[in-house]
């Protein structure tokens, strides 16, 4: 529900990971591989209620809390989204952005008010920024419309995303010329299109679950060929690497299909 407009919803995460996962695996048993709690220092087992939560300090010493302490200071989890404010879709950069979940009516009395809300928003590009409870954890969230729904994105923080200046040092390099420039701006051009999600594959996950299957089945691996060797380092002109790659990109490109199992 909206803490704003009164509008009830239920979330579905709009995301999932397709990454591959394993287990270990004993060789000789075939059993899977656990994982015990031992002490760092003596290498004993400790028991679950010997266990507590600490906070290392910049000396190396640890500040302690039992977990209910921890537990007593989260927020209970809520049905509500309490929206504080509209801001342009353009305005909230990516790098903001955590996990999404699609949101939709919680009955059929709130069917109306969720598509007049959706509407207005699409109409005028805004985005609600609230916040949410969750699994006792609070996060800052976006409500924005999406394929003519709503989505709700949990967000970060402004003290967890790093100011360019803490990670980054770009040197004093020289604002690139005139001819630079064009050259540049004729490679973005030439590689312009549609975005089309449908188009980009994960490569490496598509091999894997096909090895997967191959030896599922106690069929014959075949080795993946590996690709070329890397070229020795040279120093590279720079207009002539620009000049290369407006003219690669000129050619016309064949869509990379998945290699067969």
């Amino acid at each position: 529900m909206f803490g704003l407009v009164n509008v009830p919803v239920k979330a579905f995460p709009a995301v999932r990971d397709h990454k591959v996962r394993f287990h270990q695996i004993d060789r000789k048993t075939g059993s899977r591989i656990g994982y015990e709690k031992v002490a760092k220092s003596t290498g004993e087992p400790v028991a679950k209620e010997d266990i507590e939560l600490g906070y290392e300090l910049e000396t190396g010493e640890y500040v302690t809390f039992r977990k209910e302490e921890v537990d007593a200071l989260r927020p209970s989890s809520t049905r509500s989204v309490d929206i504080v404010q509209f801001v342009d879709l353009a305005a909230i950069d990516p790098v903001f952005y955590e996990r999404t979940y699609w949101l939709a009516p919680a009955d059929e009395t709130a069917a109306r008010a969720y598509r007049l809300l959706t509407a207005a928003m699409e109409s005028e590009q805004r985005v609600g920024i609230g916040r949410v409870v969750m699994r006792n954890t609070e996060y800052l969230a976006a409500i924005r419309p999406l394929d003519g729904a709503l989505a709700m994105s949990t967000m970060r923080f402004a003290d967890e995303v790093l100011d360019r200046d803490q990670v980054l040092d770009l040197g004093d390099a020289p604002e690139p010329d005139e001819r630079e420039l064009k050259l540049a701006v004729q490679i973005i051009e030439s590689l312009t299109s549609e975005w089309d999600p449908e188009e980009h594959h994960d490569e490496f996950t598509n091999e894997l679950r096909s090895l997967i299957e191959q030896k599922a089945r106690g069929g014959e691996v075949l080795a993946v060929e590996s690709g070329e060797p890397a070229a020795e380092g040279r120093v590279v002109d720079l207009m002539e690497a620009l000049e290369q790659s407006v003219e690669e990109a000129r050619k016309p490109t064949r869509k990379k299909g998945r290699r067969s199992a």
